[in-house]
């Protein structure tokens, strides 16, 4: 039971942008945990994190592109 619950988390995550899973390396921590507490705050306030999820999910599936390039400051153009 815990091997299809883990491979169904798996596939969740490759269909979900991977935002959950970004935030939870960047943070040292658990992307089980950042998605519980995504979802709590999605519910406290009314559903306002969808625009900051949909956000994060397009800046990373855009910087996979080969015309990305990390910029340090505002003024690197």
């Amino acid at each position: 039971m815990e091997r299809i619950k883990e491979h169904v988390a798996s596939f969740l995550e490759r269909q979900a942008f991977g935002v959950c899973e970004w935030w939870g390396e960047r943070w040292g921590i658990s992307t089980a945990r950042v998605r519980l507490y995504f979802i709590y705050l999605s519910f406290i306030t009314l559903g306002s994190p969808l625009i900051v999820y949909l956000f994060m999910a397009f800046w990373l599936e855009h910087r996979k592109y080969p015309g990305y390039r990390p910029r340090r400051t505002i003024w690197d153009l």
